[in-house]
């Protein structure tokens, strides 16, 4: 006895792992009966659907990769703290070109100026492109760093490191480091150079990152790395925290006496 087509369809197409056309082919089907499309046009639509179920899926595994806040979204982001040339900056970055040239995006700033937030913001952007991004702390990241190398892992930790299209370094100016701490740093910027773009945010200029690398000829390699295909911002502006806490404070009272 013959199998059922029906179940016959089920199987193959669980066999090629196509899911969405598993899940929807009989709702397309009647739609297409009901519209009257050729039998063309009803395959377009639901391998569409197939390579679009397929990209959001990719897209939810790389924002759970990325290890990105996805509460830092470059729409909960106030641009118009920012002067119009830096909108125009991130706008353009937006687009990804940097990646595929293999560029660093550098953002500077005093602490609370919202370097973390922009960065963050654009990385999701990215990612949502289909961009592969990891977001880490630079003190973690140094960390973890130290403990491959300890581990004689520094080398397979790299090579994972470099699958992705760009790497988030997170307040590169708050690490006091020793010596072997400042190596495996180093060391891996000068292993993204011209392979992985960087995008790192820091509270310290170029002219102090003395206090980082310690040894002045590494301090000026690893700026040199990072330089050399760059997009630096400068993000001069007043604490978001303490800008905020000014409105609060000067708001109108209600009847309450507390602000409105």
């Amino acid at each position: 006895m013959s199998e059922n087509p029906y179940a016959s369809l089920i199987r193959h197409l669980t066999e090629l792992r196509l899911p969405a056309v598993r899940q929807r082919f009989e709702e397309f089907a009647r739609r297409a009966e009901q519209e009257d499309l050729s039998y063309e046009q009803y395959l377009v639509e639901l391998v569409s659907e197939e390579i679009h179920t397929r990209r959001q899926h990719r897209i939810e595994r790389f924002l759970t990769e990325s290890r990105l806040p996805l509460e830092k979204s470059l729409e909960t982001f106030d641009m118009k703290r920012v002067p119009a040339k830096i909108a125009r900056q991130v706008a353009t970055l937006s687009t990804g070109a940097f990646i595929d040239n293999k560029e660093n995006v550098l953002v500077f700033g005093n602490p609370g100026s919202g370097k973390t937030h922009l960065l963050c913001g654009l990385s999701q952007a990215l990612v949502r492109k289909g961009r592969r991004v990891l977001f880490s702390q630079a003190s973690l990241l140094v960390q973890q760093l130290l403990i491959a190398k300890r581990n004689l892992e520094l080398g397979k930790v790299l090579k994972r490191l470099s699958g992705f299209d760009a790497i988030l370094i997170d307040d590169i100016g708050y690490i006091q480091q020793d010596r072997e701490e400042m190596e495996v740093l180093f060391t891996l910027l000068a292993d993204c150079y011209e392979r992985t773009s960087v995008l790192l945010t820091s509270n310290l200029p170029f002219s102090k990152w003395d206090l980082i690398f310690k040894d002045p000829m590494t301090t000026a390699a690893a700026i040199d790395r990072l330089v050399h295909h760059s997009v630096i911002i400068e993000l001069n502006l007043e604490s978001y925290r303490i800008s905020a806490a000014k409105k609060a404070l000067h708001a109108p009272e209600n009847h309450n006496g507390v602000p409105a």
